[in-house]
């Protein structure tokens, strides 16, 4: 008995979504330019045609894994915590605390991290040190630490290095939980310290 359309099509989008998925944390562990689709194929345990079904090219899979790990509801949540009336150091407790959390809980995440840096340093759009400190993600949490040294409760050192410094601290760890399985992950009080002045 033939499958109905509608079935044919949750498969094509169950695979796709499998697709992308799995790649994901590949491209992680890998890199771009480490990740062959024959090998990707092979370890994520479909025919390397059927991905060519899905995606052009190589390209084309990795910019729709990308245009995914840029979720803009990271963004969102953080331009709220910018703009939120209360204390630059409660600011960093919370983001830490939030970060630390979906690193212990979700690989997806730590993918995510990892890819994003990756990003910065393996295409050419990316190749700056200029574009990194462009990025939203570093201009909002720049603005939490100036807000924090005015108040005095974030330590001295230039705003923009000192966020790099926090995400760094984040890619880390993410990519601790990516290839590792001993490995003791730092606690939210840990990496709020990163930019937070001793008591």
């Amino acid at each position: 008995m033939p499958k109905s359309q509608e079935r044919c099509q949750e498969i094509r989008e169950e695979t796709r979504s499998k697709i992308l998925h799995d790649s994901m944390l590949y491209f992680a562990k890998n890199g771009f330019a480490g990740t062959k689709i024959s090998d990707l194929a092979k370890q994520i345990g479909i025919g390397q045609g059927t991905i060519y079904i899905y995606f052009k090219s190589k390209e084309e899979l990795f910019g729709e894994i990308f245009a995914l790990a840029n979720s803009s509801k990271d963004i969102k949540d953080l331009k709220m915590l910018v703009h939120l009336p209360i204390p630059a150091k409660k600011k960093i407790q919370n983001l830490s605390a939030s970060i630390m959390t979906k690193l212990r809980q979700d690989e997806d995440y730590a993918a995510k991290i990892a890819l994003n840096t990756q990003m910065m340093f393996e295409k050419k759009d990316f190749a700056s040190a200029e574009t990194t400190y462009q990025s939203e993600l570093y201009q909002l949490t720049e603005r939490i630490i100036k807000q924090g040294q005015k108040e005095g409760s974030v330590v001295e050192g230039l705003p923009m290095k000192l966020a790099d410094y926090y995400w760094g601290v984040v890619y880390l760890y993410a990519l601790k939980k990516l290839f590792t399985t001993q490995y003791e992950m730092i606690s939210d009080e840990d990496l709020a310290r990163v930019l937070l002045k001793d008591k």
